[in-house]
């Protein structure tokens, strides 16, 4: 199982939000093509991280892969196919507590993480060992 970290703003779509859905959620709306290809790799069962950007700027959950990666429903149809893509998602649990960009960056074994290194990823790999620093850092 592979991990990652997804990122949204909560004004657009928070995690509280694909909670009270309880239904699976389209990441839609990605238009990067690292994120897609990072997207296109993912499989069913793989975790994310849930990131709150712009408005937060923290790790609030997890969420995990559902479905694999198709076509973007919000996307254009381009020369009779369909460029971008999605995955769909659901919640696992929130972290007890969020852990904040500045605690990332301060944070020993953290220090090669996307999250610091491609801060406009919106979807991005997480290794391993950067998945259990900051479960340990949110309560998990």
């Amino acid at each position: 199982m592979a991990h990652w970290l997804m990122k949204s703003e909560p004004d657009t779509l928070s995690y509280q939000d694909v909670v009270r859905k309880g239904v699976p959620e389209e990441w839609h709306g990605v238009r990067n093509y690292a994120a897609r290809n990072n997207m296109r790799t993912m499989q069913p069962g793989d975790e994310c991280f849930f990131y709150h950007s712009v408005q937060g700027k923290e790790i609030v959950g997890i969420v995990k892969v559902v479905k694999l990666a198709h076509p973007d429903s919000t996307a254009e149809i381009k020369d009779g196919k369909v460029v971008w893509e999605c995955v769909d998602i659901l919640p696992v649990k929130a972290l007890p507590r969020p852990v904040t960009l500045e605690e990332v960056k301060t944070t020993p074994g953290l220090e090669a993480m996307a999250l610091i290194r491609l801060s406009r990823l919106s979807v991005q790999p997480v290794t391993d060992v950067e998945w259990d620093i900051v479960c340990k850092m949110g309560g998990l």
